[in-house]
């Protein structure tokens, strides 16, 4: 079967735009968690967000697309201009229907939609953008970098929340391996705006804690809920050898994938995030042993941590792996974040470094040797990403470092 590595990255996250500058906040512990700046929030219970500082979409995009997107297609266009030359791909190289666009999204262009239906009801509907149309789909992102690039071949979106994310990636890897020659893969997503705002805290699982430090805490004694951010990672898949004959530089591949949906709610039944867990690692022809540190989803939910918690430590025994949790430094971001979290975990493996999770004084029934504080060292060769979405969607994927 063919193997799927990643060549390039482009990450757009809280705490540092680019691979190189969010890598050096991650392993400073440098948290991107603040309040919110895009709108007033004083009217909403929330107030906490992690927050993309200083990104300026004029600087990275030509003038022509900025009237037809809103903030998360432009962030996702920069992050996959970045990935793509990040792998030293020129586009002009590949027949257009070798080249596809998988990205998962929560949100859509939520900003785009609600500024259109203001401009609707208090001015008529003359006053619309006839960009209307299609920039607040979900599928937007992938539409948009397909044009800018030319990517004609196999695409797709998944509409999801944080385990999307990974499905994405699950889903671009099976297009590399049924012949297409490259993919960009992964998400972006930004619904840092009031109508998202509302919408994400009707899902009643937000902290409504005002002090950055202490909102949200996955595995923590006091765990509260989470804080929601903007942001996410693109990745160039190729196959491996057609990569290595070109002469990129590869990250790593993505070597296994596993996903579940637990039972109903009040069910009485487990969830069922172990059983993702073992199928990616048949999948990846891998033991529990192999797993040198898992890169934790890390609801903040009390009664989600603890299942998380549980799992991890059947599959590998307690306190038998590193787990951390950088999305600490950045919030959850909701498609983005796990695309985000498999970036890091290559990154990680590059270095030789596990990042912290910060801020937490973990609970100890939970039985795991979490990162805290500082990175530490340790040979990585192969990772485990686990991702959980909101319906009882559970992810997981295994990140191998190339051989």
């Amino acid at each position: 079967m063919t193997a799927v590595a990643v060549t390039g990255m482009g990450i757009a996250a809280p705490n540092g735009l680019g691979a190189a500058d969010y890598w050096a906040a991650t392993l400073g512990a440098k948290s991107g968690i603040g309040r919110i700046t895009r709108f007033d929030p004083s009217s909403y219970p929330a107030q906490l967000a992690g927050e993309i500082p200083g990104f300026e979409a004029a600087d990275h995009l030509p003038g022509r697309l900025l009237p037809q997107t809103d903030r998360v297609t432009r962030l996702s266009l920069a992050a996959a201009d970045w990935a793509l030359a990040d792998a030293g791909v020129d586009v002009a190289d590949f027949d257009p229907l070798d080249m596809g666009v998988v990205t998962a999204s929560h949100a859509g262009g939520f900003e785009f939609g609600q500024d259109e239906l203001q401009k609707l009801w208090a001015k008529g509907s003359q006053f619309v953008s006839a960009y209307q149309s299609f920039a607040w789909f979900y599928a937007v992102n992938s539409g948009q970098i397909s044009i800018r690039h030319g990517m004609k071949g196999p695409s797709g979106v998944v509409v999801s929340d944080q385990a999307g994310g990974l499905d994405a990636l699950a889903q671009a890897r099976r297009l590399i391996r049924k012949g297409t020659p490259l993919i960009v893969g992964g998400a972006v997503d930004a619904s840092v705006c009031p109508w998202g705002w509302v919408a994400q805290l009707a899902g009643g699982r937000m902290s409504d804690s005002d002090e950055p430090t202490r909102a949200y805490l996955p595995f923590d004694r006091d765990a509260r809920g989470y804080v929601p951010g903007e942001g996410g990672a693109l990745l160039t898949l190729e196959p491996t050898g057609a990569a290595r004959a070109r002469g990129a530089t590869l990250y790593g591949e993505l070597a296994g994938y596993g996903s579940t949906i637990d039972p109903p709610p009040h069910s009485g039944r487990p969830s069922t995030l172990r059983t993702a867990i073992r199928t990616a690692l048949e999948d990846a022809a891998a033991a529990p042993g192999d797993i040198d540190v898992v890169f934790a989803d890390g609801a903040g939910v009390p009664e989600l941590d603890r299942a998380e918690a549980e799992a991890i430590s059947e599959v590998f025994g307690a306190g038998r792996v590193p787990v951390t949790v950088p999305k600490t430094m950045t919030g959850r971001l909701h498609s983005g974040a796990a695309p985000l979290d498999v970036a890091c975990a290559l990154l990680s493996m590059r270095a030789g470094l596990i990042p912290p999770t910060v801020h937490i004084d973990p609970c100890p029934e939970y039985d795991l040797d979490l990162v805290l504080y500082q990175a530490r060292p340790a040979t990585l060769r192969t990772a485990l990403v686990l991702a959980r979405g909101h319906g009882g969607f559970n992810s997981a994927m295994v990140v191998r470092a190339a051989p």
